[in-house]
């Protein structure tokens, strides 16, 4: 079988995904459902052997046999460009291709709430994007750097692993470093990209000590940073940020946390009632309230905060997710299995329509016309 022809079907039918695994036949994921293409044939290890060959370069192929697993990027000229990783199960190789469009969505093309526009061309603070794997986290960072790349002259430096979107400069300088290629680490990385004049830091990860404590530092002394993290809301991020210090360092930590934060985008994809995906985003900002909350340690009770500032542009996800219902973009069925709190929003569903996206005030106050500065 030829990688070529199954990356192009996987772009001809809409998916998001490619899994290639030994016994099974190729399967698509389309609309975030697994399809097996039971008209092609079953794969063999040598079939994925092959396959692996056609993708990867001799130093990765050493890599592979070295680490038993491997990430990086691959691309097909004038087709579109794939996230891999390659990992090996029960003495064979398993391969799962990321399908990466080389046009990037912009913020209204994906509907995405309308203070994302407000938030990338803050110049200082801490944003960050959350979300399980595969909730459309890299999406929505690149649809935020292109909002900037086209209103702001900034210089952007990107940490990804792999690098995913290509970005073109417009009226900002994007650098994007790979993870490998490029670099050998986030933390290395960030703190050399602090040397380099940046205004923006775009952090793939933020997961080690050292790169979230430069991250902060970064934040702290005149730099806007955006990073994402594998939590589901608001406040498990807010913790989970914290908890990776060591206890007696842990105080300090709140205070700066609390002073240098800007927003927390925590999202989930759902398919659309017509088709495709569309993601629902739980928006907490760093409003005087929410900051008090983080610095006196009173985290769980940042939903209520977020519940009740509809009106500065904060939504929680169950009203995110009744609203897209609403509005006819997603089953009600679909919402309540994404919900924490099903009953909860059948309540909101049944309510008055709120939503975040006609918040576009946020900030503008002490956003000067065209500013870029730090």
């Amino acid at each position: 079988m030829n990688i070529e022809q199954l990356l192009r079907l996987t772009i001809d039918k809409r998916a998001s995904d490619l899994h290639l695994k030994v016994g099974s036949p190729p399967v698509l994921r389309i609309d975030g459902e697994l399809m097996p293409q039971d008209d092609l044939p079953q794969l063999t290890a040598e079939d994925t052997e092959a396959m692996f060959e056609q993708v990867t370069t001799k130093e990765q192929r050493n890599t592979f046999i070295r680490d038993l697993e491997l990430d990086f990027a691959h691309g097909i000229p004038g087709v579109g460009r794939f996230r891999v990783n390659v990992l090996q199960q029960r003495g064979t190789m398993s391969l799962a291709f990321r399908f990466i469009p080389f046009g990037i969505p912009s913020i209204d093309e994906m509907e995405l709430p309308q203070v994302l526009k407000t938030l990338i061309r803050r110049p200082r603070g801490l944003i960050l994007v959350t979300g399980h794997t595969g909730s459309g986290k890299s999406t929505t960072l690149a649809a935020m750097i292109k909002h900037l790349n086209e209103n702001d002259r900034r210089h952007v430096i990107m940490i990804e692993d792999p690098i995913e979107f290509l970005h073109t400069d417009h009226k900002c300088i994007i650098v994007q470093r790979d993870l490998g290629d490029d670099t050998r680490s986030f933390n290395t990385a960030l703190v050399q990209a602090l040397r380099h004049d940046p205004d923006v830091v775009v952090i793939g990860e933020m997961r080690e000590l050292g790169t979230i404590t430069t991250a902060l530092t970064a934040a702290e002394t005149g730099h806007l940073v955006l990073g994402t993290v594998h939590t589901s809301d608001a406040a498990q991020t807010i913790d989970r940020i914290i908890d990776v210090f060591p206890p007696n360092q842990q105080r300090q930590v709140r205070l700066q946390l609390s002073q240098v934060i800007e927003a927390v985008l925590s999202q989930t994809l759902l398919p659309r009632i017509k088709g495709g995906r569309i993601a629902a985003v739980e928006i907490m900002l760093g409003t005087p309230a929410v900051r008090n909350l983080i610095r006196s340690e009173k985290v769980h009770e940042l939903g209520t905060v977020i519940q009740l500032g509809n009106k500065e542009g904060m939504q929680t996800l169950d009203q995110a997710l009744a609203n897209l219902v609403k509005r006819g973009i997603v089953a009600q069925e679909e919402a309540i299995l994404r919900s924490s709190e099903p009953e909860r929003l059948r309540e909101l569903i049944a309510g008055p329509f709120l939503t975040a996206n006609a918040s576009k005030q946020l900030y503008e106050f002490d956003l000067p016309q065209g500013s870029n500065t730090r």
